[in-house]
């Protein structure tokens, strides 16, 4: 007798083989957890208070805003586009090296300019922003796009 799919609980029959789908709000919520905690606890091992306070805002804020832009980005993509054609370590890497350049703009501007204002002109926390947002952003773009790609049906040629 055939097992009874249970549709609250295994979701689609899918056929053998069929990747994953891509949900992008599972993706966001794990691209600003993941940061947070891990970066959390290198503050309380290490007794660093700003480092806890980054780890919930510039790290972690960070990786799910780019988790966010990059994930909807691709979802939007035709399924023959070039992003299924291109392999997918070469693919991680450029939009973890796009991220990271953008990233490291932004950061270097934040930090130069935010000291201009009274309330921030004190606060440690822009100088955090040359550091924090490339990583952030390369690390979070690097794995949606990596994740993204590990859900496309990847054709092979055939001979």
């Amino acid at each position: 007798m055939p097992r009874r799919q249970d549709t609250l609980t295994e979701g689609p029959a899918e056929a053998p083989g069929t990747p994953p789908p891509f949900v992008l709000w599972r993706e966001v919520l794990v691209a600003y957890a993941m940061p947070a905690v891990m970066a959390g606890i290198g503050g309380i091992a290490t007794r660093r208070p700003e480092l806890m306070i980054a780890a919930g805002t510039t790290i972690a804020g960070t990786s799910a805003a780019v988790a966010a832009l990059v994930g909807s980005r691709l979802r939007r993509r035709p399924a023959r586009s070039w992003t299924v054609r291109v392999p997918r370590i070469l693919l991680a890497a450029g939009f973890g090296l796009g991220a990271a350049a953008l990233g490291l703009l932004l950061g270097w501007s934040g930090a130069h300019w935010l000291p201009g204002i009274p309330a921030l002109a004190a606060s440690p926390w822009p100088g955090r922003l040359r550091f924090d947002l490339p990583v952030s952003a390369a690390i979070a773009a690097t794995m949606i796009t990596w994740r993204w790609r590990g859900t496309r049906a990847h054709r092979r040629r055939q001979h």
